[in-house]
């Protein structure tokens, strides 16, 4: 019997019982389009994150006093316990260090922004015109701050796309007066839109001189954090551990367990953070590759079933003179095609399944994941389906003719 001949005979076989070898193929194309859908929201996950770290400046790096660390510092942070704030100093002398392109301070705080009966609570971050170029935000209308805003404390805010978007919707916030906490300040500037991700939105902000938001918001306190740029991405190394020595000298600190401050490397962030998205897309793929198992175990206990419902007609063709080869053939393609079937509509609907946000994630497929899907349920159907088809091939005629 050719090839041909054998397709068609398994054919025939799944097309006797359609619901059957349905519910059959559905198992396999749920664990099949779960694998590459769970993968794929791994991926985006990692993709977003990456992205909102990129948003934060290449070059930059972030000393924070300690307390105000993030998720990720302990990976990419050096210091503990605080001894005293970050000031106004701290920056001036970061700002002379080699390497160094700026050093911005940074004071922050929430508060509630109203524009007419609009109202948006929001981060507003008090600091210098070189924060703009250290985190990358580019104006998409507008201006930045200058240097005269800050020596004269004028009361002006650059908005973040979406606090931009919440006060004014579709209208130009440029010129317009804003309040914060009851204190009036005209929106210079609104940024382009940066995107967010489970990091939280960097949209959500406003921006104004560093001498308005001491007076006018939070007073003459300690900085929040300190934006460092780097002349270039080649000397963020360097010019981590030089500032790190320059406020370990500045603060008397003989041990990093002394230190008040935290050094926040951004692509040290990015490792640990693309790290920890590699093991989460692991796990996630790992737990949507047992429903392709139980699809599997499905196989097996159908193909049973078949066999025993055909245990007569096993022993006809047996006693015609089919050889063992043939029958375990048949019963073989049967299950391959199974999981042929299934895997291919589980390859179709996983890719769709990748067109929605799922929660808060926009999905990216991963083309190793796709072939691995459908390779593994292929070697599923010929792997379940070994021992029902081995059992058929190897009936006794005789017995398979008495059976009732």
């Amino acid at each position: 019997m050719n090839p041909g001949q054998v397709l068609r005979f398994a054919l025939a076989g799944l097309a006797s019982n359609k619901l059957r070898s349905a519910l059959t193929c559905l198992g396999i194309l749920i664990g099949v389009g779960s694998v590459i859908l769970l993968v794929a929201v791994g991926n985006g996950s990692s993709k977003a994150i990456q992205a909102s770290l990129n948003s934060l400046g290449t070059n930059s790096l972030t000393v924070l006093h300690e307390g105000a660390g993030s998720f990720f510092a302990a990976g990419a942070s050096s210091g503990a316990q605080s001894t005293q704030d970050l000031t106004l100093a701290d920056a001036q002398d970061l700002s002379q260090a080699s390497g160094v392109e700026s050093a911005s301070p940074v004071v922050s705080t929430s508060e509630t922004l109203t524009y007419g009966g609009t109202s948006a609570t929001t981060t507003v971050d008090g600091t210098y015109p070189s924060y703009f170029q250290a985190s990358d935000s580019p104006i998409a209308s507008g201006r930045y701050l200058s240097n005269s805003d800050v020596v004269s404390a004028r009361k002006v805010l650059v908005l973040g796309a979406t606090t931009a978007t919440d006060l004014f919707g579709t209208a130009s916030p440029v010129g317009q007066s804003v309040d914060v906490a009851g204190v009036p300040f005209t929106v210079i500037g609104v940024l382009q839109t940066k995107g967010s991700s489970g990091l939280g939105s960097a949209d959500s902000t406003a921006i104004a001189p560093l001498t308005t938001v001491q007076e006018s918001l939070t007073g003459y306190g300690s900085l929040n954090d300190i934006i460092v740029e780097a002349q270039t991405p080649a000397l963020v190394d360097a010019v981590e551990s030089e500032i790190t020595a320059i406020l370990d000298k500045a603060e008397d600190v003989t041990s990093s367990s002394q230190a008040n401050f935290e050094v926040l490397n951004q692509s040290q962030l990015l490792t640990t953070a693309t790290s920890t998205s590699h093991t989460f897309t692991v796990l996630l793929g790992a737990v949507a590759a047992i429903s392709l198992l139980v699809g599997g175990i499905g196989i097996t206990n159908i193909m049973l079933v078949t066999v025993t419902e055909r245990t007569r007609e096993i022993g006809i063709r047996k006693a015609i003179g089919a050889p063992p080869g043939v029958i375990l053939a048949q019963f073989l393609a049967e299950a391959t095609l199974l999981s042929l079937i299934g895997g291919a509509l589980g390859v179709i609907g996983g890719l769709v399944g990748t067109r929605f946000t799922i929660v808060g994630v926009k999905p990216v497929a991963v083309p190793a994941s796709i072939a691995l899907a459908f390779g593994v349920s292929l070697l599923i159907g010929l792997f379940f389906g070994g021992y029902p088809a081995n059992r058929a091939a190897n009936m006794r005629p005789v017995e398979a003719l008495r059976y009732e």
